[in-house]
């Protein structure tokens, strides 16, 4: 039994770093031509062995494109959980996990390929951002009460939803919404 973890824990790796790589390559080619085989090349994976672990082309996108959805969700709540930091810090943080790190052609490219096969993925494209504003709605109650956190988090989000079609960089993204945080939380 001891001498099955350290495999089990190869597989996550290995298993994460396929996901990492098929989301890269699907947001590069779209979903339609992207091939298996370049998903096994880009993750230095055998075909076969990228069939082993995901049955189908749909198979591999719904995962890989769930495994972010939810690793952005989880650090976006950790972010606005840390009540130690200031409350317009939090809010860049968690938004910086959530949409900032998809900026520029990543960004029309990923959700490019999510809004053209949604029926791919299911109920994910529509819980995870609902979630997402859940979080910052609380994060924002906690400071200013629960009146008017609602419509600040939704304002906060459509003004995320723009930046990221309006910049072109990261940095640029944190820049303007800094500002929309400051100007409606501050």
């Amino acid at each position: 039994m001891a001498g099955s973890a350290p495999s089990n824990a190869r597989d996550t790796v290995r298993r994460d770093a396929v996901l990492e790589s098929a989301l890269l390559t699907f947001a590069r080619h779209g979903y339609r031509k992207t091939a298996m085989e370049e998903v096994a090349r880009t993750a230095r994976i055998s075909r076969p062995g990228l069939y082993f672990l995901f049955e189908s082309k749909e198979a591999l996108f719904r995962a890989a494109v769930t495994r972010a959805l939810e690793r952005d969700l989880a650090a976006a709540e950790q972010l606005l959980a840390d009540t130690g930091r200031p409350l317009r810090r939090r809010l860049v943080a968690a938004f910086d996990q959530w949409a900032g790190r998809y900026v520029g052609a990543l960004s029309r490219d990923v959700v490019g390929v999510i809004n053209q096969n949604p029926d791919l993925l299911g109920p994910i494209v529509e819980t995870a951002p609902r979630h997402f504003e859940e979080l910052v709605t609380d994060a924002i109650a906690e400071a200013s009460g629960r009146a008017s956190a609602l419509r600040v988090a939704q304002t906060l989000i459509s003004t995320s939803i723009g930046l990221k079609h309006q910049v072109d960089t990261r940095e640029k993204y944190l820049a303007r919404l800094t500002v929309a945080v400051d100007l409606l939380v501050g």
